[in-house]
């Protein structure tokens, strides 16, 4: 795909019952580029030759509730949010795509500094901050997905809403295990609680690639507003916008339309369709 192929947009909403946001995201383009100011030399295609691709990176995070420090907490996980965006620009300007391992092991490295930060202002582990993150880098077709959390990354393909991760709660982790089944998680009180997040207790992060192909669609988002819409509204809203920002902004409408009692962060990313 050119990097003129993705049209991205991101949108968060406090919903209609928290006080606060303690949602946060990030939509933003790199490029690796030589740009030739002067030159003897007569080739109009010298500065794409010397140019990189445009990477795309995308990034949702939701602060976590219930934990001690309130609005200070948030805002702590986001600073450490906004250090790991940082630092992953760096990694994508050493990027090669013959160096996928390693680039990933970088992400993962990353994450795990923004969460020893986080974890070392605080004397109490117990009182640190905490946030999820689903992050994907679009480099060419390819996304690399991390994630920590409930945050949760999908993609449309050929009309089809695929979850590329998987929940990181005490519930999806019982279940897993074969300890209970569906129906017990979804009655179990504390199913919903994290098993791994960014300045928790536990933090794994999993590390992951899709290929996308023309015309699909990536969706980033917290669970303010998958709690609300089911897949298949998801997938309708995704498959019938005629833009990034659009399915954005519906996405948003219904979940708060649904009840709001979250925080809503969606990004959308969609991919230009092959026309050939």
């Amino acid at each position: 795909m050119k990097p003129s192929a993705v049209d991205s947009f991101g949108l968060t909403d406090r919903g209609k019952v928290r006080e606060g946001n303690e949602d946060h995201f990030v939509v933003a383009s790199m490029r690796k580029q030589v740009c030739v100011l002067h030159t003897s030399l007569d080739d109009p295609s010298l500065d794409e030759r010397l140019s990189g691709d445009e990477a795309h990176l995308l990034a949702v995070a939701d602060g976590v509730g219930g934990r001690p420090g309130g609005e200070f907490a948030s805002s702590a996980a986001v600073e450490g949010l906004l250090d790991y965006v940082g630092n992953a620009s760096q990694c994508f300007n050493r990027f090669d795509v013959k160096q996928e391992s390693a680039f990933l092991e970088q992400l993962e490295l990353e994450i795990r500094a923004t969460h020893e930060s986080i974890i070392g202002q605080h004397e109490d582990s117990s009182r640190a901050p905490a946030t999820t993150l689903t992050l994907a880098m679009l480099v060419g077709a390819r996304a690399y997905i991390v994630h920590v959390g409930d945050s949760r990354a999908y993609y449309l393909h050929h009309g089809r809403l695929k979850q590329i991760t998987r929940d990181q709660t005490i519930g999806e982790y019982m279940v897993n295990i074969g300890a209970w089944t569906d129906t017990q998680a979804a009655r179990a009180p504390t199913a919903s609680a994290l098993a791994s997040a960014i300045g928790g207790s536990e933090l794994s992060p999993v590390l992951g690639l899709v290929d996308l192909d023309p015309g699909d669609t990536l969706l980033l988002c917290t669970d303010g507003l998958t709690r609300h819409l089911a897949d298949e509204a998801i997938a309708s809203v995704l498959a019938k916008s005629t833009s990034a920002e659009a399915a954005s902004r519906e996405l948003v409408r219904q979940a708060l339309e649904a009840g709001g009692e979250d925080n809503v962060t969606v990004i959308v990313a969609r991919t230009a369709a092959d026309r050939r």
